[in-house]
């Protein structure tokens, strides 16, 4: 007895992962400002199909297609696989805002590095949610660096 391609669990893990993907693709072409149309010469595909990629409708996409576009937008991505559809995702690996001020963080720097330390004695379980607390401390970082940024300036005026 056969079972529906979509229901094999490997099928599920590849779904996320498209998705995850495309959702990469999206915030890339939103923190640029793109429109469809230029973000789509850019990767060099047509309009439809980058707005279906807008619109998380790529079920019909290839991951590979999705890779390429990644690749050429400069995306650092990580894939994560495992043992159960939902343990897969894909995440920008330190993809910051262009023209954003970097100010140098030792902590930052030392969670970094702790992480890749870190990391290679884990289980993918635990790699995935140690790569999303790290994500989340980022992201808490850089918008205090953000806001500093902002601060310095107000008070050089």
């Amino acid at each position: 007895m056969s079972r529906a391609i979509t229901n094999q669990p490997e099928q599920g893990a590849i779904l996320a992962l498209r998705g995850d993907l495309a959702l990469q693709i999206a915030r890339f072409v939103s923190r640029e400002g793109l429109t469809q149309s230029a973000a789509a010469a850019r990767f060099g595909l047509p309009q439809p199909t980058l707005s279906k990629i807008m619109r998380g409708e790529v079920q019909a996409i290839s991951i590979e297609l999705l890779l390429r576009i990644a690749m050429r937008a400069g995306l650092p991505v990580v894939l994560q696989t495992g043992k159960h559809p939902a343990e897969a995702g894909v995440y920008a690996a330190g993809a910051a805002p262009r023209g954003s001020a970097r100010l140098p963080s030792r902590i930052s720097d030392d969670a970094r590095r702790s992480l890749a330390d870190g990391s290679r004695d884990l289980t993918p379980q635990e790699r995935l949610s140690a790569q999303q607390k790290h994500s989340k401390l980022v992201t808490a970082l850089h918008r205090a660096g953000a806001m500093a940024v902002r601060s310095l300036r107000k008070s050089a005026r």
